[in-house]
């Protein structure tokens, strides 16, 4: 079974690393993110105080968008070709296979947006402890971000539109992470990474069985 998930984990990866022609692979989002932190500034003017007093938010905001633009290649594509069905007749259980893309998904965005957050600290005028408290957050809230936005392609596969009805449920299901991290900006702001890190496993252990339902309820 450990053999079996790497496999799955290698590919999933790799699909999500390499993307489609014009999609930028993992790429894209981190230029995103980046591409907000750099237009922020001129949006709100030269204030370094009010800069560095929103910037936080503002990276947690682009990460939210930034984890929404794979999301109509996480599960569709496999889905269309035939390997869920492939996997299923081999006794891949669905929540095993999606438990690998959530982590394939987070790996291929989560640790570089902790990289990228680093110039778009020094655009923003974070300061060091902020920057801390933000890749503290990063690190717990993502994950968190990558569950959810497997469960919503899940949910939303082989509808109509799906890639951007995706993007409309993932936004308010990924509102409890984005005010955990922003509450974790504030004075005694422990608490707010405790609550993040609760809500990203929480989110954690309920994808796989929720997307696996979904998918097995779609092949039936």
């Amino acid at each position: 079974m450990i053999a079996r998930f790497g496999r799955l984990l290698a590919r999933d990866l790799a699909m999500l690393l390499r993307g489609g022609a014009g999609r930028g692979g993992a790429t894209m989002p981190v230029l995103f993110f980046l591409a907000v932190a750099m237009l922020y500034p001129f949006a709100v003017g030269p204030d370094a105080a009010l800069l560095a007093r929103t910037g936080a938010g503002v990276v947690w905001i682009a990460a939210l968008l930034a984890a929404i633009l794979p999301l109509d290649r996480l599960i569709e594509p496999d889905l269309e070709a035939g390997f869920f069905d492939q996997w299923a007749l081999r006794g891949v259980a669905e929540e095993v296979v999606l438990a690998a893309r959530i982590l394939a998904h987070w790996l291929s965005f989560g640790p570089p947006l902790m990289l990228a957050a680093l110039p778009a600290a020094a655009l923003l005028g974070l300061d060091a402890e902020r920057l801390r408290t933000v890749e503290a957050g990063l690190l717990l809230g993502t994950p968190g971000l990558a569950a959810i936005g497997v469960t919503v392609a899940a949910l939303t596969a082989g509808l109509r539109g799906g890639a951007a009805l995706g993007g409309l449920l993932v936004i308010p299901l990924a509102v409890p992470l984005l005010i955990f991290g922003a509450g974790s900006l504030q004075r005694g702001g422990e608490s707010g990474l405790a609550l993040l890190a609760a809500a990203s496993l929480a989110a954690l252990a309920i994808a796989p069985f929720a997307g696996g339902a979904a998918l097995r309820a779609l092949r039936e």
